[in-house]
């Protein structure tokens, strides 16, 4: 596997301590300290950057001037007090990911990886948020052809997982334990090639 070259923005110690952690035969750290370091970094035709939300003299999340500064850049916001509209902001201004600063090491590579394949990253409240609008703005799913390959507890899980309902009230609804919902889950991704619950929530509506 190939290592990548990630910056990490921040002026917090505790932080570039932390996210220097990350697996280091996928990632080679560098640290930044202001938003230079980052445009030089995309100068450089490199790609990726962990960045603290609350880095002195950041422009407001809604500012129009994320927009180019994120430009050809896979940005994983990191927030130490993390909201569902700062995360909303950041991913509208084109940020790949948005999560809390101190999330553990073993996830942070789990979102890194994500955004390597080309996904964005939500944070658990805030994808439950978007998959509940989903559901009450698009039609009701029909039995299209997503179902065809998939058994009858697959479909169920399917649509329950599609309208932003969490793993535990999956098992408590269907009387399933949660290793047994996250199994029909990842037989579901490989069956209908998505690759989270956004994905399939637009698969199960019959927007894919």
């Amino acid at each position: 596997m190939q290592a990548h070259p990630v910056l990490m923005v921040t002026r917090n110690t505790a932080l570039w301590q932390h996210w220097q952690q990350i697996d280091s035969a996928r990632w080679l750290p560098a640290r930044g300290q202001g938003m230079q370091e980052l445009q030089r970094w995309a100068a450089q035709s490199r790609q990726f950057v962990m960045l603290d939300a609350a880095l002195p003299g950041l422009p407001a999340w809604d500012a129009a001037e994320w927009r180019v500064l994120f430009q050809g850049l896979k940005v994983l916001v990191l927030s130490t007090h993390p909201s569902d509209a700062e995360a909303h902001q950041t991913l509208a201004n084109g940020a790949s990911g948005y999560a809390h600063a101190f999330t553990p090491v073993a996830s942070l590579n789990i979102i890194l990886e994500s955004i390597v394949e080309g996904s964005v990253w939500l944070g658990r409240s805030l994808m439950q948020r978007l998959l509940q609008d989903v559901g009450s703005r698009l039609p009701t799913p029909t039995a299209l052809d997503w179902t065809k390959n998939l058994s009858p507890r697959e479909q169920e899980v399917a649509r329950l997982a599609a309208t932003g309902i969490g793993n535990q009230e999956i098992s408590e609804r269907l009387g399933i334990t949660e290793r047994t919902v996250r199994a029909h889950l990842s037989a579901v991704f490989e069956k209908l090639h998505v690759s989270d619950r956004l994905m399939l929530a637009l698969k199960v509506h019959g927007i894919a």
